[in-house]
């Protein structure tokens, strides 16, 4: 089955979006959002991924990267999703804190008339793909970077998208940010 998405230009420049399964609002919570965090600061460092802009919704998460010289996006991104994925289950598994348990892995349970990544596994976090759009301009990076950065602002999460803590908005506006990416010009 091909949805149109893929990535076709190595060096190319993409502005992606990875979505919970069942658009569950599990951003709502900082414990999963540090782990979104910290697994993107680690791909940086470790896998070859560079982050020009990003947001965390309570239920998606929207990227604009690329992947460095030798590396594959599609292998970065899929590492990505498998990790936070068993590591998000993982953290509601064990959150004793957690007074949407019950409901959330009922949510994230594989059923056999949905599409899913792994039949191995038991649960799905994420949506299959990342709907990846290779950016080919300035125009266009402009626009998917200010699409990205007022996501939280038109929610009505924050009036200044560069207050919004999930976000490269403050990168932007000369503060530092959660995520080490890097600064379009």
């Amino acid at each position: 089955m091909s949805t149109g998405y893929k990535i076709t230009n190595a060096a190319g420049l993409y502005f992606t979006t990875m979505t919970v399964r069942h658009w569950i609002d599990i951003f709502t919570r900082r414990i999963y959002n540090d782990i979104i965090v910290d697994s993107l600061n680690f791909c940086i460092k470790t896998k070859g991924l560079e982050v020009y802009a990003w947001v965390i919704m309570t239920n998606h998460l929207h990227l604009i990267i690329r992947a460095k010289d030798n590396f594959l996006l599609t292998d970065i991104l899929r590492d990505f999703k498998k990790f936070t994925s068993k590591e998000i289950i993982n953290t509601i598994k064990n959150n004793p804190q957690e007074s949407r348990k019950e409901w959330l892995l009922r949510g994230f349970t594989k059923t056999d008339n949905a599409p899913i990544a792994n039949r191995r596994e038991q649960y799905q976090f994420w949506q299959v793909g990342s709907h990846p759009v290779e950016l080919w301009s300035a125009a266009v990076i402009d626009e998917k970077m200010n699409y990205l950065h007022q996501n939280p602002v038109k929610s009505g999460f924050v009036f200044r998208a560069e207050d919004y803590l999930y976000s490269s908005a403050a990168d932007y506006a000369g503060e530092k940010g959660l995520i080490d990416i890097c600064i379009l010009q």
